[in-house]
């Protein structure tokens, strides 16, 4: 195995070549190991990582910008609990008949459009940017909005408590094993609770300590799959993590079939956050609380310590609704309760050398370009035996981006044999039943096509800044379907799935809609001066279109 590919080339020299003791506090202090051990993780933000969340800047990023794109869906509602349980409906997404072959003219699976999916959170964090006095963050209470523009103003966004995000990943099968690349599984889809956090201060673009950035990155996750018994196959917590972090289990974690209907319950309790699956499909089921008791755990922000701590930690939701004023401060994308699909990270590719970059063009591809790194050969993966890179996307021309998607073709028998089927989800609803009263499409598209990662999108003033982006055949966007038994469901994809109900303008341009500018807390050496630019495409429906029955 390719150990700069590696998730664990950081976590597993952080193991056997850090020194770590407890506090009288229960802080976890651990030595920083270097940059260049750490580099390649795939949770190690800033240097690759293909699945971090998406932060709103990168100035200070160590090892460099690295972009995410992810079409999102969002969930509105004014009331109280709608920021603090969910439940949806999903049903597993399924691959196609044909085979994807090495030089592209055969089917494309899951993995190649997607590296993962995910139900997302707002969360408490004190030791979380913005970092402006680790206020303490009182859980589900809209008392956590801050989003002004005005320093002097009590609600300036600057002064917001220490926000997390989750993300409650679900990784396709099929492709290489989950400790280099994507799958868990060769047939067999996973999911883990993701809990993002970053260590910086917003107000002056000071980050944490070196030996933090060195060992954690400047997005410290804790990562727990979800697992039959609701405990944690290994520590979840950034400084405590282990191989065993990161290697599926079968015999404990939860795994689902393509095609398989899951009803999931993202909900609070005294001592965590909970993430619960029923897979009704085959009765089993799996969960996992962020708890002190499960070894949750935050980075302590110190800039000025020597060594990297963490503190045991109970993660709840942050906000009591769900709204365009519910948002994490420090990401690009300005929501709360949201699906997202994490695409943009395959490219064909036909030898890699053994630094994990394309020497040989795959596919469609006629010459290896600066993004076909993390790359694996044929030989490596787990079922489908095509070579490919993972990393970032940054000129769009690789499999998320053509007619790759369910839908995306016209002649629907050509189609589904040779994409997969769409994901499936309902509307979340809250507090026992209710339904979320508006919702929202959102794609962080000028975050990923702006100058830092070689593009021409200039987000101080919207010009450059296109959807569908640069270099791209095609952009995926969401849509409905009705079904008798189940009610309604939303899907990912082209204008040609059949039995699409609503299609809200029928191209990525008119769903996403305008350029959202939104308020930044700092900006580089003038603190507390706001930062006012455009990350988003967003559109806001004033109705829940797709209620779930």
């Amino acid at each position: 195995m390719r150990r700069a590919l590696a998730i664990l080339a950081g976590v597993a020299l952080l193991a056997s070549m850090a020194t770590t003791t407890a506090s009288a506090t229960g802080s976890v202090r651990t030595a920083g190991t270097s940059a260049s051990e750490n580099y390649g993780s795939k949770l190690l933000c800033g240097r690759g990582s293909p699945i971090c969340a998406e932060a709103a800047d990168s100035v200070g990023y160590p090892g460099g910008y690295t972009g995410h794109d992810e079409p999102s869906l969002l969930f509105y509602s004014d009331t109280p609990g709608s920021g603090s349980n969910q439940r949806y409906r999903l049903v597993v997404p399924k691959d196609p008949p044909i085979l994807p072959t090495q030089d592209g003219t055969g089917g494309t699976f899951n993995f190649q459009d997607r590296i993962a999916f995910w139900l997302g959170l707002d969360l408490c964090d004190t030791q979380s940017a913005p970092e402006f006095t680790h206020a303490p963050c009182k859980p589900h209470s809209d008392s956590n909005i801050f989003d002004g523009a005005d320093p002097t103003k009590a609600d300036y966004i600057g002064h917001h408590p220490g926000t997390a995000f989750l993300e409650l990943q679900f990784y396709p099968p099929g492709w290489a094993p989950f400790q280099e690349a994507i799958s868990c599984d060769a047939t067999k889809w996973c999911v883990a609770m993701v809990i993002w956090s970053f260590n910086r201060d917003q107000n002056t673009f000071v980050d944490n300590n070196a030996a933090c950035l060195n060992t954690v990155g400047i997005e410290p996750p804790n990562f727990a799959f979800l697992t039959a018994s609701g405990a944690p196959q290994a520590p979840p917590a950034p400084l405590s993590q282990t191989a065993a972090s990161f290697t599926p289990d079968p015999s404990q974690d939860l795994f689902m079939g393509s095609g398989d209907r899951l009803d999931i319950s993202i909900h609070d309790s005294p001592a965590g956050l909970v993430t619960a699956i029923q897979d009704r499909t085959t009765g089993q089921s799996g969960s996992m609380t962020a708890s002190v008791a499960n070894g949750f755990a935050q980075v302590n922000y110190d800039p000025n310590a020597s060594i990297c701590t963490q503190t045991p930690y109970a993660f709840h939701p942050m906000y009591s609704t769900s709204s365009e004023h519910t948002r994490v401060p420090w990401a690009a994308h300005s929501y709360n309760v949201a699906f997202a699909d994490e695409i943009g990270h395959f490219e064909y590719c036909g030898h890699a050398n053994t630094h994990g970059t394309c020497v040989t063009p795959g596919g469609n591809d006629t010459k290896t370009d600066g993004d076909d790194q993390q790359c694996l050969n044929a030989g490596e993966s787990l079922r489908i035996q095509i070579g490919g890179c993972f990393a970032t996307d940054n000129d769009f021309d690789g499999v998320s981006y053509q007619n790759t998607w369910p839908g995306s073709l016209s002649d629907p028998a050509r189609d589904a044999a040779l994409n997969p089927g769409s994901v499936l989800f309902s509307s979340p609803t809250f507090n026992g039943g209710l339904n979320y009263s508006r919702v929202g499409f959102e794609a962080d598209l000028p975050r990923i096509e702006a100058a830092d990662y070689g593009g021409i999108c200039d987000r101080d003033t919207g010009i450059g800044c296109v959807n569908p982006p640069p270099g791209s055949n095609f952009y995926p966007f969401f849509s409905t379907r009705n079904n008798a038994s189940v009610g309604c469901f939303w899907q990912l994809g082209g204008a040609h799935i059949p039995g699409t109900a609503k299609r809200f303008g029928g191209s990525s341009a008119a769903e996403f809609g305008p350029l959202l500018f939104l308020d930044y807390p700092g900006s580089p050496g003038a603190s507390f001066t706001p930062i006012h630019r455009t990350n988003d495409f967003r559109r806001v429906l004033s109705t829940n279109p797709c209620p779930r029955s």
